[in-house]
């Protein structure tokens, strides 16, 4: 027994999570009931990482503001643009690829009575900016980011002139956290294992066949804009074959964002990748928070796409000019998506007034969406999570480009 669990500590964690996968998979599709039980792991690692995310956030930030020194240069800028660039493309990467492959729906009544989607585009952004000035507690206990982010930015330049000792008291309580979410994330496997096997004994994979189409095109635009509009990206900054930081920002991000299907769980897995890319922890540790919250690439698509397949369903005609407003939109309200309750699906009836499609009309398109959500929005959880890494890595190697330092993905 102990040399098998040597053996076990001695894999590299990706390789431990694909062997929890692997047994999940084979446990759902064998014994399904008799299984259940380990459904309480997947519940448990989500639950203590979105447990110890806000705090971290909160910690980590006003720790790196309050030590900031000045001259020591950020890239922030740089981050945010790439950000809403790498969003926009998106959206119009859903919207070509329901011109390339278009797809209906069957609209049923869904699972939506009980749920209302915003208003408009105003409402959106009024709910993210009176998020700004939550309630710290409550912002904490909510997991309110955008909250989050702005106390601790506020805090962390109030402390700027405080004693030594009071930044390194801060200093040690983000670390302390820092050492927990690791503890956490060695228990990925198990965590993952439970959440795999909960998808696919609860869902099944036979009501996912009739909307084939629809899911190829949502999961294709995602893959495309993963693979071949993010490298480009990445290479115009670095000018540097981008693959290798490509498939390890998917490969240790994307992994744990696919199967815990949230943003802010995945936070404290992306700060460590961070910290093992050698990135400057001043920016990760606001960079990182914030894409959780702006950076939001797969719900732009998924807004897009499913938008279309209503249109299509209708009957509607889309000229050119109305497609890219299409793509502006699904930005803007991806970007928002966090400040409304349901994400990315609640925002497709505001896209969809867009082309005057009654509200319930939409609402059923929302339905379709929850029918398709164990695919489409671990999909969209993946690449805007392990994005969030991608653009910080890709400012931060721009700028050692520029000085001359040498660029290594280990």
């Amino acid at each position: 027994m102990r040399n098998i669990l040597k053996k076990w500590s001695n894999l590299s964690l990706v390789k431990r999570i694909i062997i929890g996968l692997i047994i999940g998979i084979i446990l759902a599709l064998t014994i399904p009931e008799a299984g259940k039980p380990i459904i309480i792991f997947g519940s448990l690692f989500v639950g203590a990482l979105k447990a110890v995310a806000p705090m971290l956030v909160f910690f980590l930030v006003m720790s790196a503001i309050s030590k900031h020194k000045s001259g020591h240069k950020t890239n922030m800028r740089s981050i945010i643009v790439l950000y809403l660039i790498g969003t926009f493309l998106a959206g119009l990467v859903g919207v070509v690829a329901s011109f390339m492959f278009p797809t209906s729906l069957t609209l049923a009544a869904g699972t939506t009575e009980n749920i209302t989607p915003p208003g408009g585009i105003v409402e959106v952004l009024r709910a993210l900016l009176l998020n700004l000035v939550d309630n710290p507690i409550r912002a904490l206990y909510s997991a309110n980011y955008i909250g989050i982010l702005s106390w601790a930015v506020l805090l962390g330049f109030a402390l700027r002139s405080a004693p030594d000792t009071t930044k390194t008291m801060i200093s040690n309580f983000s670390e302390a956290l820092s050492q927990i979410v690791k503890w956490v994330i060695s228990f990925a496997p198990l965590g993952i294992m439970g959440l795999v096997f909960d998808a696919i004994a609860t869902s099944g994979i036979q009501s996912l066949l009739s909307y084939g189409k629809l899911i190829l095109v949502l999961i294709g635009s995602m893959f495309f804009m993963a693979l071949v509009v993010n490298p480009i990206i990445v290479y115009l900054n670095i000018r540097k074959n981008p693959y290798p930081l490509v498939f390890k920002c998917l490969k240790e991000s994307g992994i744990t964002a696919f199967f815990t299907r949230s943003s802010a769980a995945n936070i404290p897995v992306n700060m460590s990748l961070c910290e093992r890319l050698h990135l400057d922890r001043d920016t990760y540790s606001v960079s990182i928070p914030l894409g959780a919250t702006i950076n939001m690439a797969g719900a732009a698509i998924t807004i897009s796409v499913l938008t279309l397949a209503a249109v299509n369903t209708l009957g509607i005609k889309v000229d050119i000019a109305t497609a890219f407003i299409l793509s502006i939109l699904s930005a803007i309200s991806a970007c928002g998506a966090s400040g409304v309750a349901g994400g990315s699906l609640l925002l497709i009836p505001l896209a969809c007034s867009l082309f005057g499609i009654p509200n319930d009309i939409a609402m059923k398109v929302v339905g379709v969406g929850f029918i398709i959500g164990v695919i489409q929005d671990s999909c969209e959880t993946a690449i805007n999570s392990s994005t969030d890494v991608l653009f910080t890595a890709t400012a931060e190697f721009a700028k050692w480009r520029k000085e001359g330092k040498e660029i290594k993905i280990n």
